[in-house]
């Protein structure tokens, strides 16, 4: 029995040519739905659970050829421990399935982090003094070896490539790394130390790295500039995003994942609490393929982290509103829609960041308070 009475509106299945028109009149009739007793939150949720149903039901009618998503599911009491972790800012997986995480050590940022020209403002403590870089065992959840000790101010994403090579982040050097396996020396580094800038020599905050099969990468950049920057395998800009024909107007592009096949570059567009899909570029141009596709939900909320797995994107938002629950969701951009929600059983409080396994049966989500990891299985 339901918590208190409502209207139900029942629509009859209607022809295929008349899928979406007949899903917005449902839409609209699930809004006369009344429920003096429930609270505002659970009716929220109860509306827009619905309509990701209709929707649902429309999209498989359309892409019953695609093999559903896999869903997340917790791994309980991992990792045994992490004593002295601090904010977790960075996830990654290696090419062993091993999980690689960067954390800020003591370092905090707060509100005195940076003045309002965006520089850092407390470069004389110099580098954070203990490994940031820690490689995790994938059962245990162990640190099985660790770097990065007097060599960072401010971690913020990290990337592990197919071959190992490690790309990192650091919002108070406003800069961009590329490690080789094994090495403390970058072999490539992006933006001018210390010093934000918004021309094509500099970097303000950079947040994330997405790296393509082809060598070719992408960096967010990030709080300040707001734009999607794309490389060659060298170092070398190729691409400024957004540009013409997209007309994105991206608000902190705080993560980014590829999907290859489909020719997108996902963006968690976290202050529009979007994820935003331009095409990666990486197939040439075709005319009849869209710009971009956009997820945008008012369930999504500010969205933090997203990692692709097949042709689907997981995504987790953080702090929005009270109304609005800090979750985990699976996005089908095909359909530019939300198809499922998840989350550990007790629940999440500030994700940042999150990365899928190369065999694609692992999730690991980070968070920055409590400083914590967590690993599902996708089953």
């Amino acid at each position: 029995m339901p918590p208190c009475d409502v209207t139900v509106y029942v629509t009859p299945a209607p022809p295929p040519n008349m899928a979406a028109p007949v899903l917005w009149l449902a839409a609209a009739a699930l809004l006369s739905t009344v429920c003096e007793a429930r609270a505002l939150q659970d009716l929220n949720e109860v509306f827009y659970s619905e309509i990701r149903d209709l929707l649902n039901r429309h999209t498989v009618r359309q892409s019953n050829e695609v093999s559903p998503p896999l869903r997340p599911r917790e791994v309980p009491d991992w990792p045994a421990s992490l004593p002295h972790l601090g904010q977790v800012s960075g996830v990654s997986v290696d090419p062993s399935g091993q999980p690689v995480i960067f954390h800020r050590g003591p370092r905090v940022w707060d509100h005195s982090s940076f003045n309002e020209s965006n520089h850092y403002q407390h470069g004389t403590e110099g580098p954070i003094p203990v490994d940031t870089v820690l490689t995790l065992d994938a059962t245990r959840g162990t640190v099985i070896n660790s770097w990065g000790r007097g060599l960072f101010y401010m971690p913020h994403g990290i990337t592990v490539c197919p071959r190992g090579s490690v790309w990192l982040t650091d919002v108070a050097l406003h800069q961009v790394f590329k490690f080789r396996p094994g090495r403390t020396t970058p072999t490539l580094v992006l933006g001018r130390r210390f010093e934000p800038g918004s021309g094509l020599r500099h970097l303000c905050q950079p947040t994330a790295v997405a790296v393509a099969s082809t060598g070719d990468f992408f960096v967010a950049d990030g709080y300040c500039n707001s734009r999607v920057l794309m490389f060659s395998a060298q170092g070398s800009l190729l691409r400024v995003l957004p540009q013409p024909p997209e007309f994105l107007s991206l608000q902190v592009p705080h993560s980014l994942t590829l999907l290859e096949p489909l020719d997108l570059l996902c963006i968690a567009d976290r202050e529009n609490m979007r994820v935003a899909c331009p095409r990666a570029g990486l197939q040439g141009y075709e005319a009849r393929k869209p710009p971009a596709v956009t997820i945008q939900e008012p369930d999504l909320g500010r969205v933090f982290g997203v990692a692709a797995s097949g042709n689907f994107v997981f995504a987790v938002n953080g702090p929005t509103s009270p109304i609005i629950p800090v979750r985990g969701f699976t996005l089908d951009p095909k359909a530019e829609a939300i198809i499922d929600h998840w989350g550990p059983a007790s629940g999440f409080n500030k994700p940042h960041a999150m990365a899928v396994s190369p065999n694609g049966t692992a999730l690991y989500i980070v968070e920055i308070g409590p400083n914590k990891v967590w690993k599902f299985d996708l089953v």
